[in-house]
């Protein structure tokens, strides 16, 4: 894990160098399909990367968006009328039969589909009509972290390439694509994240919360913490948190905010405000401007959507450190495995 962690800022620069074309060719190629909402399937870490590719499509887009379930096409048969939509798998393997089936049914019933996986070869990307490779590698742990933030970029590039008509993202954008690679090996480099696990060996519990953008980043640090060290973990949106879960937060349940420098991390204050009241134990990840007494993982300011790639990092981080201290295997979690079949 710790490898699979350590090569992402290589991962994000293969994907920017190499993917880049094919990403825009898909793209335009959506454009001129012009579908009137898009619809994510995924399980798992990928279905995180689809929330957030979701909230993209309904900012950056303004169209429609949704998560499939995909019990509605595999366990009662159900045939929904996707032929408007642009309907989009995600998943590192590529290998679970109900995401094939779910992109089979759509694609039958006139949706414009696309698979988005590291296997080329897998029943996903032969069922679907159009596929992305993130070009992750091959990701050693069975917590994934490498292809997750690959998922996000080839996400991002590819919402962004259909904003603009052409497949081609904004001349700024890319330009600030570019600098991830390095900027998230900085990241990797002085999170802390290490110190903080020690921190928290003891923990029994943990909740995890952000708006927006951020919101992904919360659940799929639950997931990691539940994967690796086998505490629960609640995530919450910053505002569901506020209804009703906050009364369970106090000085022994550690808080994970993810908290950027954009709309989404100004509507974390009030949240923010409000653990305060609660003496929770909070640590703030991301790049909000907040009081030094406050427990941080910090990353750099950059536009929500961006620091969507970063501010995990130090979180995978966190999972992995915490594990070894717990005195757990972070690279093979009981009852897991690579591939997880779901019907």
């Amino acid at each position: 894990m710790a490898a699979d962690i350590a090569e992402q800022p290589d991962v994000l620069a293969r994907l920017l160098d190499h993917g880049r074309d094919d990403i825009a060719a898909v793209a335009a190629r959506v454009a001129q399909h012009r579908p009137r909402s898009i619809v994510f399937t995924a399980r798992g870490t990928s279905d995180h990367a689809a929330l957030y590719a979701a909230y993209l499509t309904e900012i950056r887009l303004g169209l429609p968006s949704s998560l499939a379930s995909p019990s509605v096409v595999t366990v009662y048969d159900s045939r929904p009328d996707w032929s408007d939509s642009l309907v989009i798998a995600v998943s590192q393997s590529g290998g679970s039969p109900d995401l094939a089936q779910v992109v089979a049914a759509a694609r039958a019933s006139g949706a414009l589909t696309l698979a988005v996986t590291n296997n080329p070869e897998s029943r996903l990307a032969a069922e679907a009509e159009l596929h992305l490779d993130i070009r992750a590698g091959h990701e050693r742990a069975v917590a994934a972290t490498k292809t997750y933030t690959a998922e996000l970029l080839t996400l991002l590039l590819l919402i962004e390439g259909i904003r603009t008509g052409t497949g081609r993202i904004d001349p700024g954008e890319a330009a600030a694509l570019d600098k991830l690679p390095e900027l998230a090996h900085d990241v990797l480099d002085g999170s802390g994240a290490d110190e903080l696990a020690g921190r928290y060996r003891f923990a029994d519990r943990f909740v995890t919360t952000g708006r927006g953008y951020a919101y992904p980043t919360a659940r799929e640090t639950a997931l990691k913490l539940m994967e690796t060290s086998y505490l629960p973990s609640l995530a919450f949106s910053g505002a569901d948190l506020l209804h009703g879960p906050l009364a369970m937060t106090d000085p022994g349940v550690p808080v994970l905010a993810v908290v950027g420098s954009g709309p989404g991390g100004h509507a974390m204050w009030n949240v923010l405000t409000q653990l305060g009241r609660q003496r929770a134990d909070v640590v703030v990840v991301g790049a909000a401007d907040l009081p030094d007494q406050t427990a941080r993982l910090r990353t750099p300011a950059v536009d929500e959507r961006l620091a969507a790639v970063l501010d995990i990092l130090p979180l995978q981080q966190l999972a992995l450190h915490l594990a070894i201290e717990r005195g757990e295997n972070p690279d093979a979690p009981r009852g897991l495995k690579k591939i997880t079949e779901t019907m």
